[in-house]
């Protein structure tokens, strides 16, 4: 008897010098290499996905307090997925299946529904395509309203990274962000202000110097209108997490319980930043049928 798999079914894409797999559960980016180097740190088979390792994040990334918002003067109650911080947390996507729409050798594309249910009586057709580039990897979002209401719909990701042959400890992480997002006790932002000392990312950081799970805003864009957060190791190869102009924000996470791994780096792209059901903050309606489309990548190169 074999024992089923806790992501689900595994999606194997392969080029000439790069290699990936993506998950079923989550919709989630599972590993990338290329050329033998990991660029996506793996964890054990299994087990479940481990603190939300690669999974889409719809139709909101990150928290809100309480499992609480309001529309049109109606509270509703989300369920409370993060009971220590009873919160509503990483959306609705997080544990579902995904069906495939096309498999091809190089690429996938992976189809969920979020039906209506408690606290989100709303339903949205998503799709999500893994893509093998020459360098990297990008990745499309599309999220369609095929409900009679207006919806609020926020999208994240939550890629972990490493340049799998140096430690991550002794990696470096640059983000030109000039402001953060302050946090209470339960992670829920209470004010954003100009980055500190301790969460200036200006500058390249030794990743194993920081404790950090800030969400970054204010991020300079590229001459392609993209944000971007990179890792540096020692001999000057360098991996780039970037994201197109309906990401307005860059979660870095750092963690130590990672399977595996004595430290894991998450670069996380955002629309939204937490809480966004309550603030509004960069929040999209969507109206009945109407559609948005989303990218963002991950880039291995050389300074």
């Amino acid at each position: 008897m074999t024992l089923a798999d806790p992501t689900g079914h595994r999606y194997t894409l392969t080029s000439a010098h790069s290699q990936a797999e993506v998950s079923q559960v989550g919709g989630a980016l599972r590993s990338l290499s290329i050329d033998g180097v990991d660029l996506v740190p793996r964890y054990p088979d299994g087990i479940p996905t481990p603190a939300a390792s690669g999974i889409v994040l719809v139709p909101w990334p990150n928290r809100i307090r309480d499992g609480k918002w309001t529309q049109d003067g109606q509270t509703r109650q989300l369920a409370i997925t993060e009971p220590a911080f009873g919160n509503a947390s990483h959306g609705l996507l997080r544990f579902a299946p995904y069906d495939v729409v096309t498999l091809e050798t190089d690429a996938v594309t992976l189809r969920a529904v979020v039906y209506p249910q408690t606290g989100y009586p709303f339903q949205l057709e998503t799709t999500v395509t893994y893509r093998l580039a020459d360098n990297g990897l990008t990745v499309s979002h599309t999220i369609k309203n095929v409900g009679a209401q207006l919806a609020p719909v926020a999208l994240g990701t939550h890629p972990y990274v490493c340049i799998g042959d140096v430690a991550t400890a002794d990696l470096t992480i640059d983000v030109a962000a000039a402001e953060r997002f302050e946090l209470d006790d339960r992670k829920l932002p209470i004010g954003h202000v100009p980055v500190d000392d301790a969460h200036d990312l200006r500058s390249p950081r030794r990743v194993g110097d920081l404790s950090i799970d800030t969400a970054f805003g204010a991020i300079a864009r590229d001459q392609d209108g993209r944000i971007s957060g990179t890792l540096r190791a020692p001999d000057g190869r360098t991996l780039t997490v970037w994201a197109g102009e309906d990401f307005e924000y860059l979660q870095v996470f750092t963690t130590d319980r990672y399977p595996g791994h004595e430290l894991a780096v998450a670069i996380e792209p955002m629309s939204a930043p937490a809480d966004a059901f309550n603030s509004g903050q960069s929040l999209r309606w969507l109206s009945p049928l109407e559609s948005w489309d989303l990218n963002w990548g991950i880039e291995y190169g050389r300074d």
